[in-house]
Order: C-alpha cells, then structure tokens, then sequence
C-alpha cells in the first residue's frame, strides 16, 4: 500500500492505494497553526483499520517551506562568501550578515589562494556567529572544487548551528543563483527539521516501518532524512504534486494546459507533446532566483475560497484574498464556490444556498446586476483572469527554447489544444475555461484528490551535473560528493558510465528498483592550461521523474 498526503493553503487531502486502486481517499481543512497535528490526524484517518506490515511507502508535498519564505517567517542567517575575481555581485537584500573573504578557486577548479584561517576568525567575531546561528557559505566555482567550502565547514562545525555549503545543493553552474538557493535552504532549515523530526516520530509511534519521502520541486520524491540537509529542493512541491496527480489521472500525448485550482491559488502548467515543461534555470520565489530543479508552474490568487468584493472602482475583484470556506460550507465571507452554487453547479443544502444570496446580494446590487448574473459575471471574471496568465506566460516560454523533462527543443512553439483541470473546483471552472480559452476541457476522475494521488505515486529522483578535467586529472560530481583522480585518457564514454551507475546506486539507496537514468545533456571539448592540454568532459544526467505505478480507473 501507498500513502500520499497533499497540504494545501486551505485543505489537506489524502489517498491510500493498493494495487493501483484508491481505497481511501480524504480531505479535510487545513489548520495552519497547527500543521503537524493536521498532518497526523490525516494519517490516523488513512492507516484506521489497516495491516501496517502492507504499507510500502508514504510521500508527502507540504507548503512548510514555501509559506516561510514567502511569509517571511524564516531564520536569520550569516553568509560567508568567497567570490573571487569578476563580477561584483550584491547580495545585500539577503542578509546584512555578509562577509567576503579573500582568495578563490578558478574555473577549472584550481586553487588559486586558499582560506586562511585568520580571515575565518575575523569572518566569525565580524558576524557574531554563535551555536544559534546558521551560515551558509558559498565559494565561486566550489563545484569543481569544495575545498575551500569544506575548510569552512570544518572551521565552523562546533561554532554555529547548520552550516549549508553550495555546492552539496546543485552541480551546475551559477554563483548568484547558488548562493540565493544555500541563503534560503539555510533559512528554512529549522521549520523544516522540525517538521520532519515530529513525522517521523509519528510514524514510528504508530508502528509503522515504511519509508517516509517528501516531494520535491521537480516531481520526485526524496526520503525526508535526506530532505533536512536540502529543504530547499521541497519548495513548491505543492504544485509537483498537482502535476504528478495530473499524470496519473489523466493521459495527453498532444500540448496541453494542466490546472489545478484549490482553495487558495491555481496552479498552471504546460505539456509539449505530453512532456512537461521545466524552468531551465530553477524556480524563483520571493524575487530570489535558485538552482532549485522544477516543473515550470505558474501560481495565482485564485481558488474556490477567493473573497468576492466590490472595490472602490465599483469593480468585482475575486482574491486573492480568502477568509475561511465559502458561505455555502459555514463560511461568513462570500467566495468564488458560492457563485457556483448559486449557478446550481455544486449541490447544497437549501437552507446554505438561502444563506450564500443574502450575502452575495449586496455585491451584486452594488453592480446593478441580478444574482443569476452576478453569478455568471463572477465565473467568467475567474475563467478570463484564469486564461489571461495563461496567455502570458505561454507567450513568454514561446519566445524562447523550451526545456523538458526530456530533451532541450530549439524553435518549438507550444499550442496546446486540450485542457485538464483537477481541484475541488475542477468541475465548476470547467466550461468557462473552455469558452474563454476555446480548447477542450475535461476533470479526470478523483480530479478533486489530485494532489494526494500524484504524491502518493511520485518516483525518487535525483539530478546530478559530472565534470571530468582530463588536463588537470580530477572528475567531480557535486550531488554525489565524488571528487576524485582520474587518468589522462578518460573519456566521454567513461563519463558516461560513471554518471550512470552513480545515479544507479542513488536510486537503489531509495529504494527504487524501478528507475530510468538519462542523460539530459553532454559536451566534450579541448583545452589547453600552459604547456598541458586535456579534455573538458561535462554531463548532466537524472533519475527521470514519473509514477511508482499505474493508477487503474485514472480516467474518465
């Protein structure tokens, strides 16, 4: 049996599948002052009358780290930088707590100056680094080279509380983006150890032995042990979590638009001939930019849950805004879903539905308008905000190469001709969507369960950058935490393997004996250092993302 648990901003759902059925599926309200228990009381409903020995595997995407650092409500942390020569980047708006220190690693990985031991001294008085601390420190070019971060850590072990190093959170290449990714993986650190040290614990107090993993950005899955070193990588895995459900649930083999309307946002997504679409670089949020692996996703602030108004414009404005469930579920504040219900698109209690015209009538009033068409022009408002960021941002991955889970595609325009939509509201949305955007819309079957689903069923995954240096005799992949010698006549085809089987043993370490390794990109070159020549030998590669297994009776 599989366990998947979804948090969102207003429900948390949960699904409970064996042999590729669903035979419990949940969801309730999210407490958010309370997450754990949330979370806990979700299990208990799930496991009630289970044989735990069956259970295989739980996987979890929760909003923990995505709600901190967007609510600001995140650890201070020092950073300690060796940028070396070239551009002068600012990185002010991070932290005040920032020290440079001298000496820098080249691009090849060479050592140019070392750390000297005294700077680390006057680097620890300077920023006041004590064992309630967190650093992050960042050395330019420490992919091809971690001796410089490693001899920070070493200096700093016993001295602060968490140390993060750059280059044990991507391989690829990027200083800005590096040190933006180890600021925030060290400032989510405590809300996320926290959190997982009390799921770990519950699941050990109920007895069960299975393996707990967390979704990650990309739309795989990492134990949550491995989770606490990297918190970083579980930003937005919300919205992995749409899109895996959405795979599960539903089939497309043509460009499509994938949607997942909530209570809180939607969720926006796109597939280029049934693959998804990627962020090239890595996801960006709070205005920062990462090298945070990601399905390319677009959020707004639009769900079932939206607060309807009227503003002083004497203009309808839906969201982004909520406050609490709609009127129609024993909400007091008018929202999207009683639009719906007063259109009779969602089935309720006539005595609520009484409630949700008396206090949609005076916004519709203040429009000049009658309920039945206040309801109306609210659903259509949602379809056109809705389609209007999907026009956007269609417009703005078709004016340059797009990125897949699969290959790199040069020219490619995106045109999808379907739409696929899940969340409680799916249904409602439906047929406004279709009118506004003029394609095809369907809600698969467990459409309102999505995200549970496509936690539940999210592979392990891992991506890892290689370079081999022949000139200079070393290889190094950075996710792996080899840095080791090789001979002068290594070669593409080496690289290969060895990337390969590194990934092989990741994903047998995770349990997973059902993985695809691929290589995503490749390049050999020569260079030429002096009197030496070699080889530059660089490979990405990745446990591809996808589904533990099939979903029987996904679609409708």
């Amino acid at each position: 049996m599989l366990i998947g648990i979804d948090t969102g901003g207003t429900n948390i759902d949960g699904v409970l599948i064996e042999n590729g059925q669903i035979i419990k599926k949940i969801k309730n309200p999210v407490d958010r002052k309370d997450l754990f228990n949330t979370v806990l009381k979700a299990l208990n409903e799930l496991i009630e009358g289970r044989d735990l020995e069956k259970i295989k595997r739980i996987n979890l995407s929760t909003t923990i780290s995505t709600n901190a650092i967007v609510e600001n409500k995140i650890s201070p942390v020092a950073i300690l930088l060796q940028s070396g020569p070239g551009i002068n980047n600012d990185f002010s708006d991070l932290t005040s707590d920032l020290y440079n220190l001298t000496g820098y690693v080249d691009h090849r990985g060479k050592v140019v100056k070392g750390i000297d031991s005294k700077e680390l001294k006057e680097a620890e008085m300077a920023l006041n680094l004590t064992k309630n601390r967190h650093l992050a420190a960042v050395s330019k070019f420490s992919t091809r080279n971690p001796d410089a971060e490693n001899a920070i850590a070493d200096y700093f072990s016993d001295k602060v509380k968490h140390i993060t190093l750059g280059h044990k959170l991507s391989g690829r290449l990027n200083f800005p983006r590096r040190v933006n990714t180890a600021y925030l993986n060290a400032a989510v650190n405590d809300i996320f150890s926290d959190f997982a040290i009390n799921i770990l614990r519950a699941v050990k107090e109920k007895g069960i032995k299975a393996p707990v993993f967390i979704l990650k950005a990309d739309g795989g899955t990492m134990p949550v042990s491995q989770a606490t070193a990297s918190p970083v990588e579980t930003i937005l895995s919300g919205p992995a979590a749409s899109f895996m459900g959405i795979s599960a649930l539903a089939s497309a083999v043509e460009d499509a638009l994938l949607l997942d309307i909530g209570g809180t946002t939607s969720d926006i997504f796109f597939l280029v001939s049934g693959v998804p679409v990627f962020a090239p670089q890595g996801i960006q949020i709070a205005g920062k930019k990462t090298l945070v692996r990601s399905i390319f996703s677009v959020s707004i602030g639009l769900g079932g849950d939206s607060l309807l108004q009227v503003n002083e414009k004497q203009q309808l404005q839906i969201g982004p805004e909520r406050k609490g469930l709609p009127v129609v579920f024993g909400g007091a504040a008018p929202a999207l879903t009683d639009a719906a219900a007063l259109k009779g698109l969602i089935s309720v209690e006539s005595e609520a539905l009484e409630k949700a015209k008396q206090t949609l009538k005076p916004l519709a009033d203040k429009l000049g308008l009658t309920l039945e068409n206040f309801a109306n022009t609210t659903l259509t408002q949602a379809a056109k905000m809705i389609a209007t960021a999907v026009n956007e941002n269609l417009a703005v991955l078709n004016s340059k190469t797009l990125y897949t889970v699969k290959e790199v595609l040069e020219g490619r325009q995106i045109k999808p001709s379907k739409i696929i939509i899940v969340g409680g509201p799916a249904n409602l949305m439906a047929p406004y969507l279709e009118k506004e955007l003029g394609w095809k819309a369907s809600c698969p079957k467990h459409f309102e369960i999505a995200n549970a689903i496509g936690a539940a069923l999210a592979k392990p995954t891992v991506e890892m950058n290689l370079i081999a240096d022949t000139g200079r005799k070393i290889l190094s992949v950075p996710e792996a935490g080899v840095y080791e010698p090789i001979n002068a006549n290594f070669n593409l085809s080496d690289a290969r393997k060895t990337i390969v089987n590194l990934l092989e043993k990741a994903a047998k370490d995770m349990g997973d004996s059902n993985f695809e390794a691929e290589i995503t990109e490749e390049s050999s070159f020569n260079m030429i250092d002096g009197f030496r020549s070699g080889q530059n030998i660089r490979i990405k590669a990745q446990l591809r993302p996808g589904l533990i297994a099939n979903l029987n009776g996904g679609e409708e």
